[in-house]
């Protein structure tokens, strides 16, 4: 696995751009009028934030594959979990072409596994066959509560 994947839902991107660029010290890689993307290497991670209307917060976690084979391997043990929800090849979204496997584990948290094989220049290509257009299916499951600023114990 090359990189984790986090990508948060943001009420207005500006503040958030700036906000994670002083926090990791580093402006983003990729910049939209609805989306801003940061490629690490300490930490190793790609994080994505998206201004799109949904509610602010993780929108999903993810693992980078480098190369096909990394994302074959991610995608079995995926399939061994019964967790796959979605597989997609040659999709557009996030500014990106990629084949991915879509998840949830059992507290219906999404998860994309994915390998980017070159930039797009829209956020999303055409809807499919279900209406989707990109950043998976919805969850079937509802989220673990307990974590918010209200949170009681057993927080996170």
């Amino acid at each position: 696995m090359k990189r984790f994947h986090v990508h948060l839902n943001v009420a207005r991107l500006d503040d958030s751009v700036r906000f994670y660029t002083t926090l990791f010290g580093t402006a983003p890689t990729v910049t939209r009028p609805d989306y801003a993307k940061w490629m690490l290497d300490d930490p190793g991670v790609n994080f994505a934030i998206s201004q799109r209307g949904r509610q602010p917060g993780i929108d999903h976690l993810g693992l980078q594959a480098g190369d096909p084979a990394e994302l074959a391997a991610i995608g079995a043990r995926l399939q061994a979990a019964d967790a796959v929800a979605l597989v997609e090849k040659g999709t557009t979204c996030c500014y990106a072409h990629s084949d991915k496997f879509w998840a949830e584990d059992p507290q219906g948290v999404r998860w994309e596994s994915f390998h980017t094989h070159g930039e797009a220049t829209t956020y999303t290509g055409a809807p499919d066959e279900t209406g989707a257009t990109c950043c998976g299916p919805a969850t079937t499951k509802p989220m673990a509560a307990g974590c918010g600023p209200n949170a009681g114990e057993g927080c996170c």
